[in-house]
């Protein structure tokens, strides 16, 4: 299989890339080695299934004012957003040995936005706009090598070994991920190799849960939904009730990964359903469904570097790629943004700069 640009990674950064070679009629071949579309970004519903209406167990916000550029796609592909509910008092929980408090919720600045659907909808619409034979699922990439003739892809068609043979390359993947997944022939230089393993991953190192309710019955006494605890298992909790109405709220685990091994999921969960019962009252204890995703067991997004949060990562304006490869190849990942990495404006941000790249060594 021949193209001339492959893009590795069918997140949002290789979609939108993907969407903007055909907008410049550059043929391209993309391949994703999940049996679905959107990385990090993940809109299920109460059983955990992919759904056009989901709670986000990855990315569920971005922000208008700061990333304007996120705005405007949303705007382009007809998206619905709507905006994060912070109505009501925050609850805070300082310790076991002191009760729980309220306060007023300040004002969001910038205000927190999310798209009705999911931050799932992004994703559908831009692989519905693709062409199909351009897109591949259950490609696992193992292998880049530089040929006279240009670039070959070696990777896992399910069961079939196959290679694409491309002029550029775009790596929509984090540095992280890329550097203990894919093998370069001729090898990566030391420094850049460095580089890519020191890149954290957002959002690789946490888990996420939700409980579902038959209505937000929290809102109800005057609460926002938002709560932050000193106490756990989840130390951050927010409203997360969809734009259709359907109720929920989800909080961000506070255990590192060793951790939460060491309790175990079902442990974790009738912990956090007792700590929201704790913040929120009884009726918090009879959630519809509870929803977990530990993105550390995810291996097409965490390494074993991930087991612990090391922060966001920050812009850094050097070149991703050097010597040989820097004519043919381009890093996209969101964490690659030379102005919001590990944002999913950064994701956009990051495959407009790769897919410049290209078009100037075309």
């Amino acid at each position: 299989m021949r193209t001339t640009v492959a893009i590795v990674g069918g997140g949002l950064a290789g979609l939108f890339a993907a969407r903007l070679l055909l907008n410049a009629g550059i043929e391209f071949q993309l391949l994703e080695a999940r049996h679905r579309f959107g990385g990090r970004i993940l809109s299920v519903n109460g059983e955990g299934d992919p759904s056009p209406d989901g709670f986000d167990l990855g990315p569920s916000w971005f922000w208008p004012g700061m990333h304007p550029r996120m705005a405007h796609v949303v705007d382009g592909l007809g998206l619905r957003a709507f905006p994060q509910h912070t109505e009501g008092d925050v609850v805070i929980e300082r310790s076991r040995f002191e009760p729980v408090q309220r306060f007023p919720t300040l004002p969001q600045e910038p205000p927190s936005t999310r798209l009705a659907g999911g931050t799932g909808a992004i994703v559908s619409a831009l692989v519905g706009a693709l062409p199909a034979e351009r897109l591949h699922l259950a490609a696992r990439v193992s292998r880049v090598m530089i040929l006279d003739r240009g670039l070959a892809l070696s990777f896992r068609d399910g069961e079939t070994d196959r290679e694409l043979v491309a002029r550029q390359l775009i790596l929509a993947l984090p540095p992280r991920l890329l550097a203990s997944t894919v093998e370069f022939e001729p090898a990566l230089d030391s420094e850049t190799l460095l580089r890519w393993r020191q890149t954290a991953t957002w959002m690789a190192p946490h888990a996420k849960f939700f409980a579902l309710y038959d209505r937000p019955f929290w809102r109800e006494h005057g609460l926002s939904g938002m709560a932050q605890s000193g106490v756990g298992p989840l130390v951050e909790i927010h409203d997360a009730t969809l734009a259709s109405g359907s109720a929920a709220l989800f909080g961000f685990v506070g255990l590192d990964r060793r951790q939460r091994m060491e309790v175990g999921e079902e442990a974790l969960v009738r912990a956090a359903i007792a700590q929201l019962v704790r913040l929120f009252g009884a009726k918090a204890g009879q959630p519809q469904a509870t929803l977990f995703k530990d993105w550390t067991a995810d291996a097409f997004t965490a390494t074993e570097a991930d087991a612990r949060a090391e922060g966001h990562p920050l812009p850094d304006p050097r070149p991703w790629i050097a010597g040989d490869w820097a004519r043919c190849v381009s890093l996209a990942g969101s964490e690659t943004s030379f102005t919001s990495p590990g944002y999913l404006a950064g994701a956009l941000d990051a495959a407009e700069r790769a897919v410049a790249e290209v078009v100037r060594q075309l």
